[in-house]
């Protein structure tokens, strides 16, 4: 992976960075138009394809202006990680090298970032029983029953909220005997971009902005057919533990389908999960990628 990140300068690597609904696809879609770019997905729920809308993937308009790869490529039965999207990665940004084009990478993953430029420490395979036994048993348990079962080290490290990454945790922790942190300690393979020669941008709006978009957003989400794909999603039967199950807006929509909360309540929930979802972002960023220039967006 070395030499490809020595090229970065020569080839052209944008790096893309932001909370959601802060413009930064638009920003992305703009320099692809002037750059003859190629957009490359960096969000981590925008890689499945039974979530176009929920999960505000770029529109066909966006679509036409360039070519946008690994957006919807992942069905929701398939549990995708940081280590399966940076092997994509490997393979699309070679393409995009070899046809002399620039690569704009975009998201709002931060740890994806990371990957990208500090690399990735490899963990080994897990295999599938025990995957599938895992996620079995996540089904059945709340998210603080899960936590409780992490290595102190995990436990030290993850949101008892989070129980995508928990799940991920007792997997590696059940087939190795060692924690998720003690894994991402050891050595890493070489970056697939070297941060010194990409170019790097943050967007990031005003707060109040930034919160008047993610309203926008919600409202015309569901107005768009975000409801007919979470009751798409619902009818697949997957466990809850399973990532495209954590997207914002599934377990709204989910519930009013349901009849348990109205439609109003659902938006209210979605705004208010996007919120702070934002949050975070923006607290990662602050304190992963201090030193990237930052644009209002």
């Amino acid at each position: 992976m070395g030499p490809q990140a020595e090229g970065d300068a020569a080839a052209g690597v944008v790096l893309i960075a932001g909370p959601t609904a802060s413009g930064k696809s638009r920003l992305a879609v703009q320099l692809a138009a002037e750059r003859h770019g190629v957009i490359v997905n960096a969000d981590s729920m925008q890689v499945y394809r039974d979530l176009r809308i929920v999960n505000a993937r770029p529109s066909a308009a966006d679509e036409a202006v360039a070519p946008h790869l690994l957006y919807g490529h992942v069905g929701a039965e398939t549990r995708y990680s940081v280590g399966a999207w940076l092997a994509d990665m490997e393979v699309t940004l070679a393409a995009i090298r070899s046809d002399g084009r620039v690569a704009i990478v975009v998201g709002g993953t931060g740890l994806y970032f990371k990957a990208l430029t500090e690399g990735l420490a490899s963990i080994p395979p897990i295999e599938a029983a025990l995957r599938s036994r895992i996620l079995a048993e996540a089904a059945d348990a709340a998210p603080e029953a899960l936590h409780e079962r992490l290595d102190p080290e995990d436990a030290a490290a993850i949101r008892p909220s989070d129980t995508s990454r928990i799940v991920r945790a007792l997997e590696v922790f059940a087939a190795t005997g060692r924690s998720l942190v003690a894994w991402k300690r050891t050595a890493a393979a070489p970056p697939l971009v070297n941060p010194a020669t990409a170019e790097r941008i943050v967007v990031m709006p005003e707060r109040a902005e930034l919160h008047r978009r993610i309203g926008v957003r919600a409202e015309a989400m569901v107005h768009s057919g975000a409801i007919e794909e979470a009751s798409a999603l619902a009818a697949l039967g997957l466990s809850p533990a399973m990532p495209a199950m954590k997207a914002i807006g599934v377990r709204q929509l989910i519930d009013h389908i349901a009849g348990k909360i109205s439609l109003d309540e659902a938006i209210a929930s979605m705004k208010t999960e996007t919120r702070r979802y934002a949050k975070r972002q923006m607290t990662w960023i602050r304190n992963q990628m201090g030193d990237w220039p930052v644009t209002a967006g």
